[in-house]
């Protein structure tokens, strides 16, 4: 069978690759957005793997080809298998293990560190937008950093593991929906149903891809706005109505107390579980309390014991340059260091100091770190509207962007001496909200 591969740049070098393998396909490649380079055009041409231009796919547009692209890619032709579908084909007979997989618009990375302490017995592979790692006798290998969540990432993270023998569980934050692979799919949120595909798609519309997995661990909200017709597979948690949620809930900066309530939990055997027990675990704010309920739920649909549960969480800290607590010279420091920050997350963040006394807000990042970008006009309405006492600097490319149409008292200035400058504002309680990878923030 002839199958042409679109999009080099999100995995499909590597799709490409892993099906030229394969005795029977002939692989076309679709190098649609132009980053490849001359050697890595050459490598995989090397590969028997030939190259075309878009006006290739009127062509392939028939049942002789296999048009395999992304969710996301806006292509007229008529796809036979998306990205995520490709890694299901390609993997399903090597992971041999129970998979969990994560995606959703926010809380994804948290989610799976929350997982990753859960199974840590268990030596998990885990895939994140912090890197590739494997836990091994309790402790953690980082095999490669700064790797993307495209689906393709799966492939290259079992292949980097292949030196390690024990794995028991794997645990892979996806972007855009789930491949299928998994045992327990869980979709964080959808916080933002921010447009895809130049503007053809949306992201509840990607992501609806977790349905693919066995069971599912969706958010209440989500299921009810975007995904009614998955019920059967699906357990919700958040809302006071979910199959999991939180109550007697005491929320503090560095650890929240809670009963996790459990109702008619479909289990990956098919049984059903009625449980309650208490946690105690790092999450400051109500968003981050949802990200906990998703994990336990994911957790309690592979049957995972409560202690075991209990313990991960009691263990889990945070992940640091993402949302974590410092101190410095006497403040404590809230970090919400993300790539996809948006205004939904912004409002949320700023709930959990607007009572403090004297809070000062931090707020800037970059440009081009994810592929949507913040609404500024939304996020400049939101600060125009705070309470007065909260204190606003302003840093960096996204800070000078919205300085104009701020209407409120700011200061601008240079990152590196912020949060100097919000100590020196007599701040105990500072609110660093920044958009970037973190990688590239401990660089400076």
């Amino acid at each position: 069978m002839n199958a042409l591969i679109v999009d080099m740049t999100h995995g499909g070098k590597l799709i490409a690759s892993e099906f030229s393998k394969l005795d029977d396909f002939n692989v076309f490649a679709l190098d649609i957005y132009n980053t490849l380079s001359l050697d890595e055009k050459l490598s995989l041409e090397k590969k028997g793997i030939k190259f075309v231009e878009k006006s290739f796919l009127d062509e392939a547009n028939d049942d002789d080809f296999l048009i395999i692209a992304p969710v996301h890619c806006n292509i007229d032709s008529k796809v036979d298998m998306t990205h995520h579908e490709a890694v299901n084909f390609l993997m399903k007979d090597k992971i041999n293990v129970p998979v969990i997989e994560v995606t959703g618009v926010k809380g994804k990375t948290s989610t799976v560190k929350m997982l990753k302490e859960i199974f840590k017995n268990l030596n998990p592979l885990i895939l994140s937008s912090l890197g590739v790692e494997v836990v091994e006798n309790h402790k953690s290998t980082l095999l490669k950093k700064d790797i993307s969540i495209t689906p393709a990432s799966i492939i290259e993270a079992w292949q980097l593991a292949n030196d390690y023998k024990n794995i028991g569980i794997c645990i892979f934050e996806t972007s855009l929906g789930g491949t299928g692979l998994a045992d327990a799919g869980i979709l964080t949120n959808i916080a933002e149903n921010y447009s895809i595909a130049s503007g053809g798609k949306t992201a509840s519309q990607a992501k609806a891809q977790i349905f693919k997995s066995s069971v599912i661990a969706c958010d209440f909200d989500s299921i009810n706005q975007f995904y009614s017709d998955f019920y059967k597979k699906t357990n919700t948690f958040g809302n006071s109505n979910a199959n999991v949620r939180a109550s007697n809930v005491k929320f503090g900066l560095d650890k929240t107390c809670f009963n996790v309530e459990v109702n008619d939990l479909k289990t990956i055997d098919g049984s059903i579980l009625n449980t309650s027990f208490d946690v105690s675990t790092f999450a400051p704010a109500e968003h981050h309390l949802n990200n906990v309920l998703g994990a336990v739920c994911a957790a309690l649909i592979l049957k995972t014991s409560i202690n075991q549960i209990k313990t991960g969480l009691r263990n889990f800290k945070g992940i640091d340059g993402r949302t974590s607590i410092k101190n410095y010279k006497g403040s404590k420091i809230i970090e919400e260091i993300n790539p996809g920050i948006n205004v939904t997350a912004i409002k949320k963040s700023v709930k959990m100091i607007q009572d403090l006394e004297n809070p000062v807000i931090i707020f800037g990042g970059k440009y081009g770190v994810t592929c949507e970008e913040i609404d500024e006009k939304s996020t400049a309405r939101f600060f125009n509207s705070m309470d007065s006492k909260i204190q606003l600097i302003l840093v960096d490319e996204l800070g000078k962007s919205i300085a104009n149409m701020i209407k409120r008292k700011y200061k601008y200035i240079d990152f590196d001496n912020a949060i100097a400058e919000a100590s020196q504002m007599n701040s105990k309680m500072i609110l660093l909200i920044y958009r970037s990878n973190f990688s590239d923030l401990a660089r400076r």
